[in-house]
């Protein structure tokens, strides 16, 4: 039993999807959730920028990664054998308490009113939800069930419990190439998807919002 403990220490990793939050400023808090459970990546799609606000500096110690598309995002993650696990209520998903898990799992986080839409679910491999137990509320927000879902596969993953001092946890130095500004970086291959897209758009006479350069990447890799 403790040498599958150790492997699940070692073996597995968790993401966090994010696409179409309605609200920037909960990219910061999900940042602070994902930095406290030992997610990996955290992975937006769609916009780069993001407001920081909540985070309370833990943006420095996460690492970012950003796709134009859900497609991109979908086949990064398939590359690296991880599952995409979409946090909705469907008629087959399963509780979270259940741990349904068997590897490295990517979460999907949907828009906080609508939920997750249909192009989200298609990515998905399964769904989990979280068990209500009061009648007060139909769903909760969505860093709120971030942070539970985070937690539980924690535990299943077996991720080790991070040091202590007095009444808090000890918090990693900041690394030195931290985030200056709140914008995922580029990499060319990226960069490249991204120019070829908006030429695609323009030769069809439309401009499709999600895959737009801001003026920084501009700046940044035009200069």
């Amino acid at each position: 039993m403790e040498n599958e403990e150790e492997k699940r220490k070692e073996k597995y990793e968790s993401y966090v999807i994010v696409h179409n939050i309605a609200k920037r400023h909960n990219v910061g808090t999900l940042a602070r959730s994902a930095t406290a459970f030992g997610v990996t990546e955290f992975i937006l799609v769609g916009k780069r920028d993001f407001n920081a606000f909540g985070s309370h500096g833990s943006t420095s110690h996460l690492r970012f990664r950003h796709f134009h598309t859900l497609s991109l995002a979908h086949s990064f993650l398939k590359e690296r054998d991880c599952d995409i696990c979409g946090v909705e209520i469907t008629d087959n998903a399963i509780a979270v308490n259940e741990h349904p898990f068997t590897k490295s799992t990517a979460f999907l986080l949907g828009n906080e009113g609508t939920g997750l839409s249909d192009k989200e679910c298609e990515i998905c491999d399964f769904f989990i939800y979280i068990p209500h137990y009061g009648g007060g509320t139909a769903s909760l927000n969505v860093t709120v069930a971030a942070s539970i879902v985070l937690h539980h596969y924690g535990v299943w993953a077996g991720f080790a419990e991070r040091s202590r001092e007095g009444n808090k946890f000890l918090v990693a130095e900041k690394p030195a190439n931290q985030m200056k500004r709140n914008f995922c970086t580029e990499t060319a291959e990226t960069i490249a998807e991204e120019r070829k897209v908006k030429k695609e758009n323009a030769a069809n006479g439309f401009f499709n919002e999600e895959t737009a350069s801001s003026n920084l990447l501009d700046a940044l890799f035009d200069s």
